[in-house]
């Protein structure tokens, strides 16, 4: 983590103490344990925003490809007596159709992002209000009722929080090793121990939390492993360089033989697919597939990696910090829902924050660039 997600994680924990003071449910094991839930659509959006923004994009479709992929979720489920199994794949095969649809748009026809998607946006927005028939469809399967709704038992969440410790852990001091083998500077191995020590402190908490409630919820998962798996393949992989380097210099990576066609239509489809997990998620959670499913949901997710540390120029960005920019955006909803302020005010903070984020981060850019 970097000096922003440190600040961004300051600035949460201020959010928190300032709404558990001016309401006494704000931090109850309940609410937080629903604050977790109500997170996962974002972050689970906003995890594959990070791609798309690092990559030198923007994706305004995702929350209408939510709407459509959870109308698509629920005909097949209800209208057609879909499995569930099949519900699930078929719901994120479209996902990924429709992502890779506009991606061909921008690598292969050099159509701005901006406009494929700002279409897109409309066009699937017009498609779930058709196939639904501007109807709520109910999802009354038992099994897709549990992907937004179950939790797991205590005793995973402690087996949870020993794993988790255990790669902090594991992962600090293999970093660490890697780092002295190639002659590389390293923090003092104090400041090392105090950070895992830190992270797994907070592991402890959150599962403390949830456990007091009834246990971790099963969208929280779904986070962590997307989180985990997505932020190896952008730090870990050739792709997520690739990635990183098409963000930063196009005429750059061209000249280093980056397939850039390839890798931007890649990123669209991942894009794609997260908003179907996500509407997954939320069809469960709802118990049902409306028109309304996801408005605005592309909203949250930028302004959630902007938040936190992605920049809107491209090349820098990362995967924990929108996680914790989602948070941040579905601490400030909550908050504010639990104080019964008017619903415009969410969008005036939300819409404040994010220009202030934009702002903060051209801001460095230019002081970097005046050194």
């Amino acid at each position: 983590m970097d000096a922003r997600a440190y600040t961004m994680v300051g600035a949460l924990i201020l959010i928190w103490l300032l709404f558990g003071l001016l309401n006494d449910t704000f931090l109850t094991p309940r609410n937080l344990s629903n604050l977790f839930t109500q997170m996962s659509v974002t972050a689970i959006l906003a995890i594959g925003m990070v791609l798309v923004i690092v990559a030198g994009h923007i994706d305004l479709s995702v929350g209408s490809i939510v709407g459509l992929t959870g109308g698509i979720a629920a005909i097949l489920s209800n209208w057609w007596g879909m499995p569930a199994g099949v519900v699930i794949l078929g719901t994120l095969v479209a996902g990924a159709i429709l992502g890779i649809f506009q991606g061909w748009l921008v690598a292969y026809k050099a159509v701005p992002a901006f406009i494929v998607t700002l279409g897109g946006m409309l066009v699937f927005r017009g498609a779930l209000m058709g196939v639904t028939k501007s109807t709520t469809i109910s999802v009354s399967d038992p099994a897709l009722a549990l992907m937004g709704n179950a939790y797991f038992a205590k005793g995973f969440g402690l087996i949870l929080a020993v794993l988790a410790i255990a790669a902090i852990v594991w992962s600090t001091f293999s970093r660490r090793r890697s780092q002295l083998k190639y002659g590389f500077g390293v923090q003092p191995l104090g400041v090392d121990i105090l950070k895992a020590a830190g992270y797994s402190l907070l592991v402890v908490l959150f599962v403390l939390v949830v456990n007091s409630y009834k246990g971790i919820p099963f969208p929280i998962i779904f986070v962590i492993v997307l989180a985990f798996l997505f932020s190896f393949i952008a730090t870990r992989t050739t792709f997520g360089r690739h990635i990183y380097a098409l963000g930063g210099n196009v005429e750059a990576a061209r000249l280093s033989g980056i397939n850039i066609k390839k890798k931007t239509m890649t990123v669209f489809m991942f894009s794609g697919l997260l908003a179907a997990i996500a509407s997954i998620v939320l069809t469960s959670r709802l118990s049902s597939a409306t028109i309304s499913a996801g408005n605005m949901a592309e909203m949250d997710a930028i302004a959630a990696c902007v938040i936190g540390g992605t920049s809107l120029m491209g090349g820098s960005g990362k995967v924990s910090g929108a996680i914790i920019g989602a948070l941040v955006m579905t601490s400030l909803d909550n908050g504010m829902s639990l104080m019964g302020l008017e619903s415009f005010w969410q969008y005036v903070v939300k819409g404040s924050i994010l220009v202030f984020a934009v702002w903060l981060d051209i801001s460095n850019r230019n002081k970097k660039a005046a050194k």
